[in-house]
Parts: structure tokens; C-alpha cells; sequence
């Protein structure tokens, strides 16, 4: 596999990362937190590729069945939770602060939602003998950088939107997990 060709999957896996990004970003984005959720996108954008070379080409054909469904389920599930949030009419004032996505469950979540076609990048990987390690490298790389960027991005709108940033955000993610259903 070329450098070309390895930029351009890391680009189109990255992606995914950039977009949930932006809407979470648009939330919070305390550096702490960007370097979290980069971290994690880029970690898993890493290592998923590694996992669908290692799980082998008939598990990869089974999961790759649901892989959208799943990926889009939960997306679909975070956002949903983060407009129904925004929406609530008297808001106590434990719920004034916007929930950090960039903790818990959600990273994993969203993390997982992110990385799930690098699982099947794996394999396709794995069958042109591609320099795996170096090619993984730079797709998690590529990952933790749009997300760095999505995030910023996000920020910067955050207070055109005020405070609908959190809807906007879940709008961002239902958007994306309905796009995976049509793709």
C-alpha cells in the first residue's frame, strides 16, 4: 500500500471522527478534554484495524453485517439523549452543566461508534499485506488530528449557537448516525 493510498484511508476513516467531534466540541471543549477524546478516537482508530486483521476475514463477513446497524444505534442513541437533554423545559441545576461526553461510557460509546469501519479496514488490509503497524499508525494519527480539529471547530461555533450548543451537537450525531444507515 502506497503513502497516497494510506493518507487517503486514514482521511475517509477520520472522518466519522471529525463529525462527532465538531458536535461535541460545539458542547465543551476544555483542552483536557479534546486531548481525551483524541486520544481515544485515535487509540481506537489504531487498533481496530488491528483487531479485524487478527479476528480474520469470516468473523469480519459475520459482524460486517451489523457493523452499520451497531455503529448507527448507538450514534443515533447518544444524539437522541443529547436533544431530549437540551430540550428539558426546568432544568435542575446539576443538569445546567452540560454532560461531558469526553468521560465514561459515552467516550467508549462514541469511541466504538467511530473506529467500527477501521474493523473491517482490518481485514482488507490484512489481504494486500499492507505494512500493518505503519499503516494503523497513521490512521490513528489521521483520527486524533480531525478530532483535535472537529473539536476546535465546534468550540468556535459554540457561541453562535449558544445555548442550544448541546442540540446542535446531538443533531450532529443523529445526522451522522443516519448517513451510516444510507451509506
Amino acid at each position: 500500500m502506497r503513502g497516497s493510498e494510506t493518507l487517503l484511508l486514514a482521511l475517509g476513516l477520520g472522518l466519522d471522527a471529525f463529525s462527532v467531534a465538531l458536535g461535541v466540541g460545539a458542547v465543551s471543549a476544555q483542552p483536557r478534554q479534546v486531548f481525551r477524546l483524541a486520544w481515544h478516537f485515535g487509540l481506537f482508530q489504531f487498533s481496530m484495524p488491528l483487531l479485524g486483521w487478527q479476528l480474520g476475514q469470516a468473523l469480519t463477513l459475520l459482524v460486517g453485517q451489523y457493523t452499520r446497524w451497531t455503529a448507527s444505534g448507538i450514534l443515533f442513541f447518544l444524539g437522541a439523549k443529547m436533544v431530549l437533554h437540551s430540550l428539558r423545559w426546568s432544568p435542575s441545576a446539576e443538569e445546567l452543566e452540560p454532560i461531558d461526553r469526553t468521560r465514561g461510557w459515552s467516550l467508549i460509546a462514541l469511541s466504538l461508534a467511530t473506529s467500527m469501519d477501521a474493523l473491517g479496514a482490518g481485514v482488507g488490509l490484512g489481504l494486500v499485506r499492507a505494512e500493518l503497524l505503519q499503516t494503523c499508525a497513521v490512521i490513528g494519527l489521521g483520527a486524533a488530528l480531525m478530532t483535535v480539529a472537529g473539536m476546535l471547530l465546534g468550540r468556535r461555533l459554540s457561541p453562535a449557537v449558544g445555548s442550544r450548543a448541546e442540540a446542535l451537537g446531538g443533531a450532529v450525531l443523529l445526522a451522522l448516525a443516519g448517513k451510516m444507515l444510507l451509506v
